[in-house]
């Protein structure tokens, strides 16, 4: 009868140290409420997490896969390329960010290149600002049908001087994946499964590659949302994950410092990363086609991932400034 009696203690006990924490789930769920019915009524969207101090409290898979199954997050595959290159700066493989990078793309020059690529820098890859036309948009098709990508792109016109304006292009990326795999004599898929896969605990599928045996830098990587959200939020801690160290934090600084602004959006961009202002707190954004995203909001310390139908426009569509509006007007002041 005694241990009946402690057994029954216990229990009751246990039951009213978790009763708070129900009662905060539930209150979380309650302020999410309008935001998830805001989700639900964005027909693009597939799924979404919202988490504050590293804790989710909602994941729901609106329509479309399973948050824990890969899926085309396009142009975030930017910001992972990033990160790449931040480590591998950390680790003294890679010069800093103003090396020129003809030196670490020697053996992949045209053969008649415009003296003007000696002054593009790996800032200038990393910020979008080579000057070189766009392999993006209109002019994507013919890349990617070309024989040899990184020729392809190397050999495009300057449009504008290498440090000026932002040109949005995939090919900045992808060349940052082949100095990647040139100066580690790894690919950069082994490089991601090795240096964010692994530490992050996220599994990173092959993806495409380029003629030449180059994966695709900066489009059509597969993560799921939930691998999405671990890559936000090592970010959103400096660079660190589960304690461990992932990033260096500078880099991580760095990525979030303001070098030029998109003529698409207005919105300031960094290294991989937009930069933006939402319901009055800094935000840092990435961002693929169809409106696959990662928002931050370090003073709140939120992270959001939004997974979206990968084949329609999010930008000229209006989609995407309807995501910001999820986060601005139903998100934040949640949780704020």
């Amino acid at each position: 009868m005694k241990r009946r009696h402690f057994l029954t203690a216990t229990a009751a006990a246990t039951a009213l140290l978790a009763a708070p924490r129900l009662a905060r789930a539930a209150g979380e769920a309650a302020r999410l409420a309008p935001a998830l019915d805001a989700a639900r009524n964005l027909a693009q969207l597939h799924g979404l997490i919202i988490a504050q101090d590293g804790k989710a409290l909602l994941a729901e898979p609106i329509r479309g896969p399973r948050l824990d199954q890969p899926v085309n997050i396009k142009s975030i595959s930017k910001s992972v390329i990033s990160a790449l290159v931040g480590r591998a700066i950390g680790d003294g493989i890679l010069p800093g960010p103003e090396a020129p990078v003809v030196a670490l793309l020697e053996k992949r020059l045209p053969a008649e290149a415009d003296p003007r690529l000696q002054r593009i820098t790996l800032d200038h890859l990393l910020s979008m600002r080579a000057g070189l036309e766009r392999t993006s948009g209109p002019n994507y098709g013919a890349w990617v049908k070309s024989r040899n990508w990184v020729r392809h792109i190397l050999s495009r016109p300057f449009v504008e001087e290498p440090g000026g304006p932002m040109l949005y292009s995939t090919g900045s990326t992808h060349l940052l994946s082949a100095i990647l795999t040139d100066a580690t004599g790894r690919s950069t898929l082994e490089l991601a499964r090795a240096w964010l896969g692994e530490p992050l605990g996220i599994d990173i599928p092959a993806w495409e590659r380029d003629p030449q045996g180059v994966y695709l830098g900066g489009n059509n990587m597969l993560l799921s949302p939930e691998g999405l959200l671990r890559f936000g939020e090592m970010y959103r801690q400096g660079g660190q994950f589960d304690g461990k160290r992932v990033l260096p934090a500078d880099w991580v600084a760095s990525s979030w410092r303001l070098r030029t602004t998109s003529r698409f959006t207005g919105h300031g961009y960094g290294y991989g990363w937009f930069i933006y202002e939402l319901g009055g707190h800094p935000v840092y954004y990435a961002w693929g086609y169809g409106g696959q995203m990662i928002y931050i909001v370090p003073d709140l310390r939120l992270t959001v991932v939004v997974t979206s139908d990968p084949s329609a426009p999010s930008g000229r569509s209006g989609y995407a400034d309807d995501l910001h509006t999820l986060v601005a007007r139903h998100i934040i002041p949640a949780l704020g």
